[in-house]
Order: C-alpha cells, then structure tokens, then sequence
C-alpha cells in the first residue's frame, strides 16, 4: 500500500484509479449507512476521493489508508447532516412566513444494499431509528455494526478516545433498544 501512496504523491492518475477501485464500496456503505439517502451517499463518497486527491500530500502514514479514507468519510457525511439539519431549520422559518417549502420529516422508504428482503420490513425500523441518533452515535454504530470496525479501529476513525467510542455505541444502543421496544410495545 505504499508504493501506491508514493505513486499518489507523485500525482499518479492510474494510482489514484486504483485507490477508488479498491476503496469506493466501503466509502459508499459508510456514507449510506450513516446518510441513508443514496444521493447523498453517493454525492459524499465523490467529496472524500475529491478530497484524498486534493490532500494525499498530507497523508503521513501514520494511520492505514482505510482509517484515512473512514476519517474522511465520516467527517464528510457529519458535515452533511449539519448543513441538511441548517437547511431543515431555515426551511420551518421561512414556512412559518408563509413560504411552501415542505419538510421532509421522515426520509422516504431507505433500503440498505446489505439487507436481505425477507428483512425488509425489520431493516427499515432499524435505520429509520438509526437515523433518529445524535450524529456521533450513528457514525460509532454505523462504523461498528455495518462496517465491522472494532472500538479501537473507530477512536482512530473519529480521533476520540476508545472509552468515548464505547460510551457513544452504548448509548446509541440503549437509544435504539429504547425506539426499537416502543414500537414493538405498540405492536402488541
């Protein structure tokens, strides 16, 4: 992997080629996981290659290219969703002066390429309820539960403590146990 990032930093364009080859499914699943809208998802994943090709020349090697690329990713979907929720929240002001733009509450119908369709329907509670997290907890669960990241490989990806990581997945899991068992409560 590091004669390619040495190629990168030489301005390869097949290196770089190579690097989205090998590396755009798993930028593109971490951003739909966290995103849940595939336009997004996809309009981030070409953000983080626009960006590792515009910053290879700071990439020291510290880390491994995949904690790199899922920094990145993560940075960039979180960036997202604070600009929706700013645009979300302009949008409410402007509807209360009488303006028609419509809120987009609940996202529409989100299928994950992962779920099989027998779990369709258990699949969309999930993310919709995934989707309900604070920012860090989605990335922390998203990361670890979609991605198969360990504690330690996400503190490297979010820059915190493996402690804080622990802390954010469980309470991204007691939230969703907690979301998850009033629906099924209701169900009853």
């Amino acid at each position: 992997m590091t004669d390619i990032i040495a190629q990168l930093k030489q301005g390869s364009e097949a290196a770089f080629s190579q690097l989205v080859a090998q590396w755009q499914g798993m930028v593109y699943n971490t951003a739909l996981g966290i995103l849940q809208n595939t336009a997004d998802a996809e309009d981030v994943a070409q953000e983080v290659f626009m960006q590792v090709h515009e910053s290879i020349g700071t990439f020291k090697g510290e880390a491994q290219i995949s904690t790199w690329l899922y920094r990145i990713t993560v940075t960039k979907c979180l960036d997202h969703l604070r600009k929706k929720n700013r645009k979300k929240r302009w949008a409410k002001v402007y509807s209360l002066f009488g303006q028609q733009n419509e809120l987009i509450i609940d996202p529409p119908d989100f299928h994950h390429p992962g779920v099989a369709l027998a779990n369709k329907e258990r699949a969309d509670l999930l993310f919709r309820a995934i989707a309900r997290l604070p920012d860090s907890q989605k990335a922390a669960f998203v990361l670890h539960k979609l991605e198969g990241l360990s504690s330690k490989e996400i503190a490297g990806v979010m820059d915190a403590s493996i402690s804080a990581v622990e802390g954010l997945l469980h309470r991204a899991k007691q939230n969703l146990r907690q979301q998850l068992e009033e629906y099924y409560h209701n169900e009853e």
